[in-house]
């Protein structure tokens, strides 16, 4: 459904750092850097077909955080999902909610982090288990 989310920032270089760190470990390289035309730096993280984006706001205000607003990063394992909070959090962000781990989620139970990156996005780390049918 989804070609890419872009969110924005205030320090493009205090975002590289936190994000190439927390997407790395989703298997994410290190980000593609572009000047747009107006000159406002973003950066391109390319993963599984997923496009992921840090852009300074070409409208020259500030970047701000959407209030509701939550990210979610698909993990395939509750190691990775602990890995990328530890990442976060080493690198700049802020965990915020319940410690990294098994969350209900109706019928199954969901390994979930969640944190605030440096410009304050909430972003979620969760996996899936397989449900044996």
């Amino acid at each position: 459904m989804f070609s890419h989310v872009m969110v924005g920032t205030n320090d493009i270089e205090r975002a590289k750092r936190f994000y190439d760190a927390v997407l790395a470990v989703l298997g994410a390289g290190e980000a593609i850097r572009d000047q747009a035309k107006t000159g406002h730096q973003r950066l391109f993280y390319r993963h599984a077909g997923a496009t992921f984006c840090v852009s300074e706001p070409i409208n020259d205000e500030p970047a701000t955080a959407a209030n509701g607003g939550t990210i979610g990063f698909k993990c395939d394992s509750a190691e990775q999902v602990k890995a990328f909070h530890d990442a976060a959090v080493a690198n700049g962000g802020v965990s915020i909610e319940d410690p990294p781990g098994p969350r209900q989620g109706g019928a199954i139970t969901l390994e979930l982090a969640y944190v605030r990156d440096p410009d304050g996005n909430k972003l979620c780390a969760l996996f899936r288990p397989k449900v044996a049918r």
